[in-house]
C-alpha cells in the first residue's frame, strides 16, 4: 500500500516522466511510502482515478503541463469527489506561473517552482498533522549538487521500451520571451563526472535512446565535449538527442559532431526566425550569418538528423517573412523543419507585446495565437493547417521526391501554401489522411490543378511509396507510372528510422520535471 502516489499524464507511452523520478528519488524517509504511476492522454479519466485510489493514498502529486492541463483538471475533479479526504498536490509549468489559466481550484495545494525539496517537506507536514495554511507554496530553485539521482528509477521496462530523458543542467542563459526556460536564467550544471557515471549505469542496464532536456546543450562547450566524447566511445546502435543553440558551434564541438555515425545523433535547432530584427524584438540572440554557416556544416559534414524549428505569429513578423524563413531553411537543410504556432505561456515576457501588436490567444491550452496586427484569424487558421500538412508531406519523409514538385519555381512557401489551401478544400480535415489517400490527392493536385505530366508525378510517387517494402501503389499511380524504381532496402531502412524518430521526436513544449519547467 502506498501513502503517496506520484503521477502525471504523458503525451505518449514512450515519454517516461523524468520529473516524477526526480521527486521519487528525493522523498527521503518517505520514499518507501511512495509509488510512481504514469498515464497517457489516451487513458480514461475514471480509470486513472480508480488505479490511483486503489491503495487509498493520503497524498497524490500530479505534474501539470500544457498538454495535460485539461485532463488533469478532470482527474482532480473525480479524485476530490470520490475521495475528498485525499490531499491533491499539483506542480509543473502550468501551475508554476501566473496567471493560472486552467481552473484547478479543487486541488488542495500548488507548488510553484522546483519540487524535489518542497514536495517532500509538504508531505512531511501533512503526515505530522501540521499542513501549511497557504495553498500556494513557492519553491526556490534547488541546489542540484544535493539531489539524489532519478536515473535508477527508470524501470527495466522503461529502459527497454521508452525514451530515457536525462538532464546535464537546469536553466537557460538566454531570454527568449516565448519560452519558460528564459525565466530561470542561471544555468546550474550537474557535476559532469557524476552525470557521466549515471549515464554509464543506464547504459549497462541497456539504455540506448537518450533524450537530453537541456534547453541549450552546447552553451558550455567544455561540458558538451565531455558528454559527446562519452557517447562517441560507445558502439552503435544507440540514439542521442540534444537541443542546441544554432549559432554556437566551436571547432571542438564541430569535430566531435562530425564523428558520430549515421543514425546515432539528432539535433534540435531552435531557430524560430531568420529575421534578426524580429529576433531582437523578442530578446532572442540571432547571428544569421553564423547560423547559415553552422547549418551548412551540419548538413554537409555530419550525419546528424536535424530537426529545425520555426514559429508562426511572432510579434512584428508578417506571413511573407515567415515564408522567406521557410524557403531559406529548405534550401539549407534536408532535415525536418517543424512549423510551430506561437503560444502564450504564463510567466513569459511575450505578454508585453499584446497591446502593441494586437496579439490575441486562445484561452485554453495550448494557448496558441489566434491573430495579431499582421495576421488575421483566417490567415492564422490557414497557417495552422499548413503546419499540419507540412508534417504529413514534408517532415514524414514519405514524399522526398514528390514534395519538390509542389514548388517547381523554388518558392517553397508559396507552392506549399497553395497546395495546403486546395487540400483542405478537398478534405475539410487535417487528421486521419492516410498515406494512400494523400498520395492520390497529391497526384490529383499536381496533374489536374498544376498541369504537370501524369507520368512524371506517378513516377515520383512510385519512387517514394515503394521505398518501403510491402507498400502498394494507389490505383491512379499504377495507371500512370512508366518507371518503377529498383528496390532500395538500405534507403527504406533509413527512411523507416527517420519516420520513427519523427514520431518519437515530438518534444513537448515544456520539458523537464515536476514542478519546474
Amino acid at each position: 500500500m502506498s501513502s503517496i502516489i506520484l503521477t502525471t499524464i504523458n503525451a505518449r507511452y514512450i515519454h517516461a516522466s523524468l520529473g516524477l523520478r526526480w521527486l521519487y528519488a528525493n522523498m527521503g524517509d518517505l520514499q518507501a511510502q511512495a509509488r510512481i504511476q504514469e498515464y497517457c492522454l489516451t487513458d480514461h479519466i475514471a480509470d486513472m482515478a480508480e488505479r490511483i485510489l486503489a491503495s487509498a493514498p493520503r497524498v497524490v502529486g500530479i505534474g501539470v503541463y500544457i498538454w495535460n492541463a485539461a485532463p488533469v483538471r478532470q482527474l482532480v475533479g473525480v479524485l476530490k469527489r470520490v475521495a475528498p479526504e485525499t490531499i491533491v498536490v499539483l506542480g509543473g509549468p502550468e501551475v508554476s506561473h501566473l496567471p493560472l489559466r486552467v481552473d484547478l481550484r479543487e486541488a488542495d495545494y500548488l507548488i510553484q517552482g522546483e519540487g524535489e525539496q518542497a514536495f517532500r517537506e509538504l508531505c512531511q507536514a501533512i503526515f505530522a498533522h501540521q499542513p501549511p495554511a497557504k495553498r500556494i507554496i513557492q519553491a526556490e530553485p534547488v541546489t542540484v549538487e544535493t539531489l539524489a539521482s532519478p536515473y535508477p528509477f527508470y524501470t527495466n521496462d522503461d529502459v527497454a521500451h521508452r525514451l530515457t530523458y536525462v538532464e546535464a543542467s537546469r536553466g537557460c542563459p538566454f531570454r527568449c520571451e516565448f519560452c519558460l526556460s528564459s525565466i530561470d536564467r542561471r544555468v546550474r550544471p550537474f557535476a559532469v563526472d557524476w552525470f557521466l557515471a549515471e549515464m554509464e549505469a543506464l547504459w549497462q542496464r541497456g539504455a540506448r535512446t537518450f533524450k537530453f532536456v537541456d534547453r541549450t546543450f552546447n552553451a558550455n562547450p567544455a561540458t558538451a565535449a565531455r558528454i559527446l566524447d562519452y557517447f562517441l566511445a560507445k558502439t552503435p546502435p544507440f540514439h542521442v538527442h540534444f537541443e542546441v543553440i544554432p549559432d554556437h558551434f566551436p571547432q571542438a564541438i564541430k569535430e566531435r559532431l562530425a564523428r558520430f555515425p549515421a543514425g546515432t545523433l539528432q539535433l534540435e535547432i531552435g531557430i524560430q526566425t531568420m529575421d534578426a530584427r524580429i529576433a531582437a524584438n523578442i530578446s532572442r540572440r540571432l547571428d544569421v550569418d553564423r547560423i547559415r554557416e553552422n547549418l551548412r556544416f551540419l548538413e554537409q559534414e555530419t550525419a546528424a538528423h536535424l530537426h529545425v524549428d520555426l514559429i508562426v505569429g511572432l510579434p512584428g513578423e508578417p506571413i511573407e517573412q515567415f515564408g522567406r524563413n521557410l524557403n531559406t531553411l529548405v534550401a539549407q537543410t534536408q532535415g525536418e523543419i517543424q512549423i510551430g504556432i506561437l503560444k502564450k505561456l504564463s510567466g513569459t515576457a511575450i505578454t508585453r507585446h499584446d497591446q502593441v501588436h494586437g496579439m490575441v490567444y486562445a484561452p485554453d491550452p495550448p494557448y496558441e495565437i489566434l491573430k495579431n496586427d499582421l495576421i488575421s484569424f483566417d490567415q492564422m487558421q490557414a497557417m495552422k493547417r499548413l503546419a499540419r500538412f507540412w508534417d504529413l508531406v514534408y517532415n514524414s519523409g514519405n514524399f522526398r521526391r514528390t514534395a519538390p514538385l509542389l514548388w517547381p519555381d523554388g518558392d517553397v512557401f508559396a507552392g506549399f501554401a497553395a497546395f495546403s489551401r486546395w487540400l483542405y478544400r478537398q478534405t475539410l480535415a487535417t487528421w486521419q489522411i492516410g498515406l494512400p489517400r494523400l498520395s492520390e490527392l497529391l497526384f490529383g493536385y499536381l496533374t489536374e490543378e498544376k498541369g504537370q505530366k501524369k507520368s512524371v508525378v506517378a513516377n515520383a510517387l512510385a519512387a517514394d511509396i515503394l521505398v518501403i517494402k510491402g507498400r502498394v501503389l494507389p490505383k491512379t499511380v499504377q495507371e500512370n507510372v512508366t518507371c518503377l524504381p529498383e528496390e532500395r532496402r538500405a534507403l527504406g531502412e533509413s527512411l523507416t528510422k527517420r519516420q520513427s524518430r519523427h514520431r518519437e521526436g515530438r518534444i513537448v513544449p515544456e520539458r523537464g520535471r515536476l514542478p519546474e519547467s
